[in-house]
């Protein structure tokens, strides 16, 4: 799958910073400009210089942390240890979200049948809590936290204790009766401690994995026995319990579609000559992947500013320093593989595979828990599961991943490996990053840990160097081993099929060994721009392509997605400044809206249209005249704003020109940022144009109504009821190719909590109850921000708003903002400006037991 290196195809493709594209609107040829040369790889061969260590816990029997809450609700913590410091982080983030965390921390503990009965949906008959509990006990997250908390380094202990600590003492203060509304009063809201905590971290770190499979795992039965829990007590009444609904279909690394965007701007492009950033990750807007934003502070130890997902106790995920700064993005990175075991033939319960010929038996482990049948009571079910040299043991019905005889005859057992189970470096990984002084630290802590876990990181230093590198998690196989397993061809096909990585299981060759170091790693070091938007490392910075690593990593050669060619583009368009960008410049490129499927195409499908006139084309409705759904297009300014009339319609027709993509040119890897391209010239293209007015009317929405009268956000009440306040959204989707994503999250949000979901139609998102787009996922935590000689300048906007308590009141103001008009407010990073902007302070202590 490597490709030869070819630097030198891509000599004039990227980074503008000659010229700007005055008049060039829609003119989609990424603009001519002669890169500087490949940065060389620095001497990392000398020892680092040692950084002073860390005050760590409190050492004085009282845990103490001033909060200074600034506009929009941002807490910024101050302390003497780190210790005290997540003490201040676990008190603010839960004032802010404590039901979040209560949810995640009672689901990763196995405890969500005990409090909210089998289902979830509650009432659905899918009896998912039951398999989740049971899954989450199988792949051992509770015995790894408990196993492995005594070896943690003293800074993770630390984060742990004081954020479990300060969690508590807001749940003390306020009482479980006055918190948010939707989990006030309910007994699963408890006092949490320092493991499970831990035990949350370790389920976090399997959301990219593992924890896709626990459906997977609680069918996984030898072949002939019986899946289902079975009461401890056979007198247990049982009836209320059904789980002949159970659906099990091929799990999805990524379910929710994690995606984003991230720019780290070096001195070559940056017109202060020093480092600049773009963080711009695309998340749900509800449930458990919700950013929260913060500062933190040890006074002459440690200071940063930025945002962390749920529950990350006291580090910051996406955000600066006084030196550095980073964000991530969602990799094409396989954290976890499977195995396939070969059976041995001579045991009958299929429970024994081979090892380089020779049996291995495989081993169980019982597992029980307590389900809610209502009424006030309860039922303990038990249950077994299997495990092998190469993970634990899975199966999916009406697939390949079976137990027993596959479709080819062969006696196999399918186990999965996930690197990241467990994973005690995450914090001490995020921790290391935060603390470092510049690029070459910030290098070293994925030197030093695994702990990102399923993240692309860039990086970016006040000197204007920037870094990239693939920090995932990702099992470490040998060369060896991946060689054979390419030229396996029965699994390949399965491999392809699945969607993830399916490799032998039959030889401890395939065995993985830990996590694969750094140095098999994609990394990059530049002083133009790193950038990705979720395509592979491969085009990272187009003039230096990445493509000598294992192919766990992801493809190379690839066609890359409308939005990481826009965003290519963009960077090739060049800033304000001779070329070069300003804080502002990147800050208008994140918000602009635009389409690169509109630049690409609408001329010439105006062109077409034009052609056409009044004669019908053949529509799903039968044959139409098109030129209403022209005449829109000729109006619309090519963005996705909310005053765009033909917004709606382009994002209808690019939904339907993406089944069937009708281009001149074909993609060609040798020139990957202009290829595919260039519209067919055929009647079958205002077909598209054509089935996306019906669409539309038959909805009964008018063609040429501004995106901004049906993309909407709107609240859920606490039931999971439409709040009626619908609130105008500007932004793009990734069908039309935006950059600025938002769209519906109609799956899981990791939760227990009903919240509003409306339908979609078939093909589109489009809903017909909602009338238009109803938008819960997208650009969430955002920010852009350089480094000046005064020190670092931000601006950035949580979109979904600090809190999710309808009571608070950073509920919805940040989303209010954003609605007024895509925006985003200052950072504030200076002790002088976060005083002159604190409206509430609180200096919070207590005794450390």
């Amino acid at each position: 799958m490597n490709l030869p290196k070819t630097s030198r195809i891509y000599q004039g493709m990227i980074l503008a910073g000659a010229v700007a594209l005055a008049g060039c609107e829609f003119d989609n040829e990424v603009p001519e400009y002669q890169a500087p040369p490949a940065t060389e790889e620095p001497d990392y061969s000398s020892p680092l210089p040692e950084q002073e260590p860390l005050s760590t816990f409190d050492e004085d029997g009282q845990l103490q942390a001033d909060i200074a809450w600034t506009t929009y609700g941002v807490p910024y913590i101050t302390a003497d240890n780190l210790e005290s410091m997540a003490f201040g982080v676990g008190y603010a983030f839960a004032q802010d979200n404590i039901c979040i965390l209560a949810d995640q921390i009672v689901k990763f503990n196995s405890q969500r049948s005990m409090f909210f009965g089998p289902d979830n949906p509650i009432g659905s008959g899918n009896s998912q809590n039951v398999i989740d509990d049971f899954g989450f006990l199988a792949l051992g997250i509770r015995d790894n936290a408990e196993q492995g908390f005594a070896n943690l380094s003293d800074e993770s202990k630390a984060l742990l204790q004081g954020y479990a600590a300060g969690y508590n003492r807001y749940l003390n203060d306020t009482g479980v009766a006055n918190i948010d509304p939707q989990c006030a009063g309910q007994p699963f809201v408890r006092e949490i401690t320092p493991i499970d905590m831990l035990t949350y971290a370790q389920g976090v770190a399997l959301l990219p994995g593992a924890s896709n499979f626990t459906g997977a795992v609680f069918v996984a039965a030898p072949p002939g026995q019986d899946y289902t829990p079975q009461p401890v007590m056979p007198a247990q009444e049982t009836a209320s319990l059904d789980f002949s609904k159970v659906s099990v279909h091929m799990p999805e690394p990524n379910p929710t579609e994690m995606g984003s965007n991230g720019w780290a701007i070096g001195r070559d492009l940056s017109a202060t000559g020093q480092g600049m950033l773009l963080a711009n990750p695309h998340f749900p807007h509800t449930g458990n992947q919700r950013f929260w934003q913060f500062g933190i502070e040890i006074p002459g130890e440690l200071k940063v500013a930025g945002g962390s997902l749920s529950g990350m106790p006291g580090v910051v995920n996406i955000g600066f320093n006084e030196n550095v700064a980073w964000t991530h993005t969602f990799s094409t990175a396989n954290r976890f593989v499977v195995h396939q075991l070969e059976l041995d033939p001579e045991d009958e319960t299929g429970t024994t595979y081979l090892v380089d010929g020779e049996p291995v038996e495989m081993t169980t482990k019982t597992h029980q828990i307590q389900v809610n049948v209502g009424g006030g009571q309860s039922i303990t079910l038990q249950k077994t599961s299997y495990h092998s040299d190469f993970g634990t043991i899975i199966k999916v019905p009406n697939s390949p991943l079976t137990w027993g005889v596959d479709d080819f005859g062969k006696d196999v057992a399918y186990a999965i490996y996930d690197a990241n189970l467990p994973n005690y470096e995450i914090l001490d990984h995020w921790l290391a990053m935060n603390r470092s002084r510049n690029i070459e630290e910030y290098r070293q802590s994925f030197i030093d840990y695994t702990g990102t876990v399923f993240n692309n990181a860039m990086s970016v230093d006040d000197d204007g160097d920037a870094f990239f590198t693939d920090g995932s998690s990702v099992p470490n196989i040998s060369e060896e081993a991946l060689a054979a397993w390419q030229q396996n061809t029965l699994l390949q096909g399965i491999s392809q099929s699945a969607g993830f990585p399916v490799m032998p299981g039959n030889s401890a060759l395939f065995k993985a060994d830990g996590k694969m170091p750094f140095s098999r790693a994609p990394s990059l070091l530049r002083t133009d721009f790193v950038q990705n938007s979720n395509d592979s490392f491969w085009l990272t910075n187009p003039e230096q392509p990445i493509d000598d690593v294992a192919p766990l990593w992801g493809p190379v050669g690839n066609e890359q997605s409308w939005r990481s060619r826009l965003g290519q583009k963009m960077l090739a368009e060049g800033g304000s400044a001779d070329g070069k960008f300003t804080r502002e410049d990147i800050a208008e490129k994140l918000l602009s809206n635009r389409s690169y499927l509109a630049e690409a195409v609408l001329d010439d499908l105006l062109s077409l249209c034009s052609r056409q006139g009044e004669q019908p084309v053949a529509t799903v409705a039968g044959n139409q005249s098109i030129k209403p759904a022209c005449d829109t297009l000729a109006q619309w300014d090519g963005t996705m704003n909310k005053d765009s009339v033909g917004a709606m319609l382009f994002r209808e027709f690019a939904t339907e020109f993406n089944r069937d993509p009708k281009w001149q040119v074909d993609f060609d890897p040798t020139d990957p940022l202009n290829t595919p391209r260039d519209l067919v010239n055929n009647v079958s293209v205002l077909t598209d144009l054509g089935n996306a007015m019906v669409r539309i009317q038959s909805l009964g929405l008018d063609i040429d109504a501004p995106l901004g009268e049906v993309q909407f956000v709107e609240r859920a009440l606490p039931d999971g009821q439409p709040s009626g306040q619908r609130l105008p959204w500007g932004g793009a989707n990734n069908i039309e190719g935006g950059f600025n994503v938002f769209r519906a999250n109609t799956g899981s949000d990791g939760t227990i909590y009903p919240r509003l979901i409306y339908p979609q139609v078939d093909g589109s998102n489009l809903t017909e109850a909602g009338l238009g787009y109803h938008i819960s996922y997208g650009s969430s935590w955002m920010f852009t921000m350089e480094f000046t000689e005064q020190g670092p300048s931000a601006q950035g906007l949580l979109s979904y708003s600090q809190s999710r308590n309808v009571l608070s009141d950073h509920y919805i103001d940040q989303t209010l903002l954003y609605s007024q008009q895509p925006q985003l407010r200052s950072i504030w990073f200076n002790n002088s400006d976060i005083e002159a902007n604190t409206v509430r302070q609180l200096s919070l202590s207590q005794d450390n037991e």
